[in-house]
């Protein structure tokens, strides 16, 4: 298919025009007119540029791309070799941000919930991107912090305690811990995000609410995933995920 058609179905199906980002989302850098072959990763790191390149991509889709607000805007180091590669290679990066943590389906929070056994009841934060609801079958702190570290694979780092068994969740994947407070107000027993910082575990020890840092990059695995494998049923195309060992 023409890249310019994937990218105005996938602008239309995310909503790219109603989020206020901190990157543009879409097509990042042009390369190929055609898409074949459709790689997806987390971030567009050279590493994964490399793996989508010997795989024979004709386009990379991802929910971590270039061009951040506030970052400095020459293309010098690291960001020259990224961009020169796939120049040289002729493969196209598409990225979309917060539209892919927010859409229902395909999204890095309702693809978590698909995973952790939760049930979303509203929205909340930031344009709305943050999910509040309630796990399946309520369990012991533990034992969710159990059930985390081995479906996403990442062992989580747990602030606070909770006695009995949880069952209100917030959840918002990434570095949504700016989030925390609106979640205590909502009246959850967990917030679930990615990253941690020293604050957040006062918060959580004085709030009785717990925390758990699940990993910024094990959060957001799967949201580009789900997009990915819809568009290569949609249209034919042949998808491949290339994922890298992220510690945090």
């Amino acid at each position: 298919m023409q890249l310019i058609e994937l990218s105005d179905y996938i602008g239309s199906e995310l909503a790219v025009g109603r989020f206020r980002d901190y990157c543009p989302n879409g097509i990042q850098v042009e390369g190929r007119s055609q898409v074949k072959r459709l790689a997806t990763g987390v971030t567009a790191s050279y590493a994964v540029l490399e793996a989508a390149a010997e795989w024979g991509a004709d386009a990379i889709l991802v929910h971590h791309g270039y061009f951040w607000r506030n970052e400095d805007a020459v293309i010098t180091g690291i960001k020259k070799r990224r961009i020169a590669y796939l120049l040289q290679k002729e493969i196209s990066l598409l990225a979309y941000h917060l539209p892919l943590d927010a859409h229902p389906l395909w999204g890095n929070n309702a693809q978590l919930a698909s995973r952790l056994g939760l049930v979303e009841t509203g929205r909340f934060g930031e344009q709305d991107v943050a999910c509040h609801g309630s796990l399946v079958k309520p369990v012991s702190l533990a034992e969710f912090v159990r059930q985390i570290g081995e479906r996403l694979q990442f062992e989580p780092l747990v602030a606070g305690q909770k006695q009995g068994n949880v069952s209100r969740i917030a959840w918002c994947s990434g570095a949504a811990q700016g989030y925390f407070e609106q979640a205590i107000a909502l009246g959850v027993d967990v917030f679930l995000s990615g990253e941690i910082s020293e604050n957040t575990v006062h918060i959580a020890r004085e709030s009785g609410v717990a925390y758990i840092a699940a990993g910024h990059h094990a959060t957001e695995r799967y949201g580009v995933q789900a997009l990915g494998h819809h568009l290569a049923e949609r249209f034919g195309l042949e998808h491949r995920f290339f994922d890298e060992k992220v510690p945090v």
